[in-house]
């Protein structure tokens, strides 16, 4: 399993809100911070302020910072929202599987235990967990 690019950003984003959770700040600063793709992180942004878990404003003074309650956010609901989709595997979606051993394969099943197992582990911590030591990680202080 591997996430996709829009939900590492959309992590290390919030991450980075979280460490200065009073400061407002602009995509730039954070694309420039991780070296990532600005325009892909605009994307993220958004949909991070859709989700609500950023606060979004523009204009002189504007910029994004982190939702009051978004610190406590879970880190497997986090990615799940970000996720296009968590289908490991074909058959996990009867309307595309063309899979001709479905039925009687059992791997399917195994595989999203494991899969849901992942999200429960996640789920575990919060984005304040994610940020505890955020100086060891090469955050500002």
């Amino acid at each position: 399993m591997q996430l996709t690019t829009f939900t590492d950003f959309g992590m290390r984003s919030l991450m980075y809100l979280a460490s200065s959770p009073e400061k407002k700040c602009s995509v730039r600063e954070i694309a420039d911070h991780y070296s990532i793709s600005r325009n892909h992180l605009v994307k993220v942004v958004h949909k991070l302020a859709q989700l609500g878990y950023i606060l979004s404003t523009k204009g002189k003074g504007g910029g994004i910072a982190l939702a009051p309650h978004s610190i406590e956010l879970k880190l497997g609901d986090i990615v799940q929202s970000l996720e296009p989709s968590m289908d490991l595997v074909e058959c996990f979606d009867a309307s595309t599987n063309s899979c001709k051993i479905t039925e009687s394969c059992q791997l399917k099943h195994y595989l999203f235990e494991a899969n849901n197992a992942f999200i429960q582990t996640l789920n575990k911590y919060t984005l304040a967990d994610a940020v505890q030591n955020k100086l060891e990680i090469g955050f500002k202080a």
